[in-house]
């Protein structure tokens, strides 16, 4: 009988999250990946020493990596020095490489929340109240702050960018697994982001999110679009998630939380065996 194929599944279970059980998820999702592979969990500041031992990295909800960014880095060089696989793959262009990609968004005119990082630049951007501040190097809503416009420009430009805060209806998030869309969730209430609900999205919704699952180009991989509702009526986009995207699993039903974990199960597998998409 072949060996089954091995999974260093990284997770930090005591990570702690506004809102959500982290844990859970991984628990759960592991359980039933562990259907098809052989399953190791382990915290993220040990798998650069662990995965030698196995025939892939599976990235999950690792917590943020700025709070241990040098070892995610060392983690990330030893991953290609070797040529580990990890999943995702470290070619990712949305918050794996960093928040460049809303300026790049931005200036090709793509539906994003126009994004600055230069007092120069600060024109382009409509007027507002006020205006989010957030670090390049940011996630999980860490360093967000909101500033008058009277503030910008005592702001410490550099490593931070600057957005209209959106007065948005909703926040809505699309899931994907490589590039097959599994299911999308919403917050009615923007007070209570992460009270999410089943969304079931229109053609032009879904013809939006496609088009930044496109724009990445990763081969494989979990990705989730964020966006938020803006009161004209269009989605913006407001994230592009494709290190470690919570799934809020727990918000949707078995049948769906099954077909998600079947459509990674396969893609899994195909990554395993070096197969291209479709």
């Amino acid at each position: 009988m072949p060996a089954r194929p091995s999974v260093l599944f990284v997770t930090d279970l005591a990570y702690q999250a506004r809102g959500r059980r982290y844990c859970d998820e991984d628990i759960r999702l592991s359980a039933r990946l562990r259907v098809d592979f052989d399953i190791a969990l382990c915290h993220p500041l040990d798998a650069a020493a662990l995965m030698d031992g196995f025939d892939a990295v599976l990235v999950r909800n690792s917590g943020p990596v700025l709070h241990y960014q040098e070892r995610y880095e060392a983690f990330r060089a030893a991953a290609e020095a070797r040529g580990t696989r990890v999943y995702n793959p470290l070619t990712g262009r949305g918050d794996m490489a960093g928040k460049q990609y809303l300026l790049d968004l931005t200036e090709a005119g793509h539906p994003v929340i126009p994004t600055v990082d230069r007092p120069e630049d600060l024109d382009r951007l409509p007027g507002c109240a006020q205006y989010a501040v957030k670090p390049k190097a940011g996630a999980d809503s860490i360093g967000l702050a909101f500033v008058d416009p009277d503030g910008l420009s005592g702001l410490a430009y550099g490593d931070i960018l600057v957005q209209p805060r959106v007065d948005f209806r909703y926040e809505v998030s699309f899931y994907f697994v490589d590039d097959t869309f599994q299911y999308a969730l919403y917050a009615p209430d923007p007070e209570r982001r992460w009270i999410l609900e089943p969304y079931h999205p229109t053609d032009a919704d879904l013809a939006f999110a496609r088009g930044f699952i496109d724009w990445n180009t990763l081969d494989h991989g979990i990705q989730r679009v964020d966006a938020c509702r803006a009161p004209e009526g269009e989605l913006l986009l407001v994230e592009l998630e494709d290190l470690n995207p919570y799934l809020s699993l727990d918000r949707v039903a078995e049948p769906v939380r099954e077909a998600f974990a079947t459509a990674l199960t396969a893609s899994l597998h195909r990554f395993l065996a070096g197969a291209p998409l479709g």
